[in-house]
């Protein structure tokens, strides 16, 4: 069986200290004037898009004011991102190298990307550690309004890669939190959680994935996990 296999960035494939938010919150101060609650905000999981959305809305911006800057606010957020980020900011998770290198080699798995980042600035994450070319396509924050609708959009775009249309258990989706184990329910497609973000194994356990590892450094049982 063919498999599509799509893995989530921050938390799953890397972690980048302290430059998003940083970046993020510079973005917003410079075009609405306030940053609100961004210092602290649950960030994990969720499309860019959706955290300045609910960040300003509990400032107490009203929905015109957002969406009349947002604009700005992502081209300014890439920027700094950009601008400020470097290799050594970067921490890469265990055993993704290994994984993906296997997963590559293979004729029956296409990979992809399903990410809450902006493509442009998770793009450059994933470059800075040379991990672009394992990652053809993906779907990314700029795609969509919530999460859950990003999975067909990746489907799709398989579809126009490879010219199969991947569906229910074909489709593996690989993340650190409850969103990405929730996003993968809409297709019925396979769910591998890993604890090596902000959440435990039996936090993610509790969301119902298909299978739920401390880290992918395992590469042959996960393998044996994402091919079953």
């Amino acid at each position: 069986m063919h498999k599509l296999v799509l893995f989530d960035i921050d938390g799953t494939l890397l972690k980048v200290e302290g430059i998003s938010r940083n970046a993020l919150i510079d973005s917003l101060r410079s075009v609405y004037g306030t940053s609100g609650s961004a210092q602290t905000h649950d960030f994990a999981g969720k499309l860019d898009s959706v955290i300045i959305r609910e960040v300003m809305r509990a400032a107490g911006l009203s929905d015109e004011d957002i969406k009349r800057g947002f604009q700005a606010v992502k081209q300014t957020y890439i920027r700094l991102f950009k601008e400020r980020v470097t290799p050594a900011h970067i921490k890469m998770m265990v055993g993704i190298v290994e994984l993906l290198e296997c997963l590559h080699r293979r004729h029956d798995v296409t990979l992809g990307l399903l990410t809450g980042n902006f493509e442009e600035s998770g793009r450059h994450k994933v470059a800075l550690q040379n991990l672009n070319h394992y990652f053809p396509f993906g779907a990314f924050a700029d795609d969509a309004e919530t999460r859950n609708a990003l999975p067909p959009i990746a489907v799709e775009r398989a579809f126009a890669y490879t010219g199969k249309r991947f569906k229910g258990k074909e489709v593996v989706i690989i993340g650190d939190t409850p969103h990405d184990v929730n996003c993968a329910k809409v297709l019925d497609s396979k769910a591998i959680a890993v604890a090596t973000g902000f959440y435990t194994e039996s936090q993610l356990q509790a969301y119902s994935p298909d299978y739920v590892f401390a880290n992918l450094a395992d590469t042959e049982t996960v393998l044996d996990a994402i091919l079953s």
